[in-house]
């Protein structure tokens, strides 16, 4: 009942939202996002040729996302919105039709090209894993679509979207470069990993790493004293030697698992939290692969 009533709010709050929309340019764009590293996407593609909207705050989780009056107002403004579009960012969707605009807002499938694989641990191949922003291989591929798209919409600064995309896309393969020098020398024979949610798959894939058990069964649910006293017989019997937590999500199941089993805990990066800026990606993916190269080096010694 209380979401029928929130939904109600934000629908009758349409024709006040279009009233009061501030006139703008024609000649320039109104970009939505969804993500944090699709602002950094979108910011390098279009440098200063167009506006970036966040569909939702940047203070704000996008896990488990609840709606909110003032979301209905930025989607009433925006001419395009990139969305993860496989799970990552589903209440992006009911924003967009609380504001009547399922018709005339043209969507970008981050993902329409990429690659997807299904959630590790799961054994179901239909769930596929929507954290394809944790990865610098699939970054490069959405960066690719966003840029292809956005010509598509706005063909005068086209070319420049492409050149743009191809220099922005140079950086980030450059990242994964430098360390993958790094991973070469070292020795994976000891290293196996936990992660507390499935976000990193598409990182640990190609770095060439596996996941042998995941802690919780969705993003931010704790899972049973079954299922966690099961996961910590399987982490054992993996020898386990690395856990790997989120660095913005605070639990005590990563601490109760190190006490359990003995485990190094490493914090990643999700990518979700903090201002949006057109660095966060490169900055955030960098600290990401030097954890995940450090937690490589430690588990050999």
């Amino acid at each position: 009942m209380a979401r029928r009533n929130i939904w109600l709010i934000l629908s009758c709050l349409i024709m006040l939202a279009s009233a009061v929309a501030p006139a703008r340019a024609q000649d320039r764009l109104k970009i939505g996002i969804t993500l944090h590293p699709y602002y950094s996407f979108v910011a390098n593609i279009v440098g200063d040729l167009a506006d970036i909207v966040p569909l939702i705050p940047a203070s704000v989780n996008p896990h488990g996302y609840q709606p909110q009056a003032e979301d209905i107002k930025r989607a009433m403004s925006m001419d395009a919105l990139v969305v993860n579009g496989i799970g990552h960012d589903e209440w992006a969707f009911e924003i967009i039709a609380a504001a009547g605009r399922q018709q005339d807002l043209p969507l970008i499938y981050a993902n329409a090209s990429v690659a997807l694989i299904p959630i590790a641990g799961t054994g179901e191949e239909k769930i596929v894993n929507p954290h394809t922003f944790i990865s610098t291989t699939a970054a490069v591929q959405q960066v690719y679509e966003i840029a292809q798209r956005l010509g598509e919409i706005d063909p005068p600064h086209a070319d420049v979207y492409r050149a743009n995309a191809r220099e922005y896309a140079a950086r980030i393969r450059r990242l994964r470069a430098d360390f993958m020098t790094r991973f070469v020398e070292l020795s994976r024979d000891g290293f196996r990993a936990a992660t507390m949610h499935a976000g990193y798959d598409y990182l640990f894939q190609e770095f060439g790493l596996q996941i042998a058990a995941i802690i919780e069964p969705r993003h931010g649910v704790a899972p049973t004293p079954r299922q966690l006293a099961r996961t910590i017989e399987e982490i054992k019997a993996a020898n386990v030697t690395a856990l790997f937590s989120e660095k913005y999500f605070v639990t005590n199941l990563a601490e109760t698992v190190r006490r359990e089993t003995g485990v190094a805990v490493y914090a990643l990066s999700h990518i979700s939290e903090g201002p949006f800026t057109p660095e966060k990606f490169e900055d955030e993916m960098r600290a990401n692969i030097e954890t995940l190269a450090r937690a490589v080096a430690e588990a050999s010694h």
